[in-house]
C-alpha cells in the first residue's frame, strides 16, 4: 500500500478558512474519489500541532495499491482537474504545499 500525502504548510488567509474547507470537502474530494486506483481518501484539517511545530493548516492522503498505480493516477484526466482547483485555492492559502509518497507497514497484534 502507497500513501501521498499532501502538506499544507502555512496558513489560510484569514476570513477564507470555511470557503477553503467547503470547496475542498464538496468538489475536490468527489473528484479524488474518481483517480484511477484511490482507495482510501482522507482529508484532515489541523486543529492542533506540538509547540514549536511548523504551521501545517491541512494534510490530504490518497491510498494506492503500488507506486504504478499511483503513476497512472497522476498522470490521468481526473487528477489534472482536481489540480487546476487545487492551484485556484492556493490564492486563498499562504505558504507552500508539497507532497510525501509513503509505504504502509502494519504490524498485527500488541508489542510484547
Amino acid at each position: 500500500m502507497i500513501t501521498r500525502t499532501a502538506i499544507f504548510e502555512g496558513r489560510i488567509k484569514p476570513g477564507h478558512e470555511e470557503h477553503f474547507l467547503t470547496v475542498f470537502r464538496e468538489q475536490l474530494m468527489p473528484m479524488w474519489q474518481n483517480f484511477p486506483h484511490a482507495t482510501n481518501i482522507r482529508l484532515l484539517p489541523v486543529v492542533s500541532a506540538d509547540p514549536g511545530s511548523p504551521p501545517i493548516a491541512l494534510i490530504q492522503q490518497i491510498d494506492y495499491p503500488s507506486v504504478a498505480h499511483l503513476v497512472e493516477a497522476l498522470a490521468s484526466p481526473a487528477r489534472a482537474r482536481a489540480r487546476a482547483l487545487t492551484l485556484e485555492l492556493m490564492e486563498l492559502f499562504e505558504g507552500r504545499l508539497y507532497h510525501l509518497v509513503s509505504e504502509r507497514h502494519i504490524v498485527d497484534g500488541p508489542a510484547s
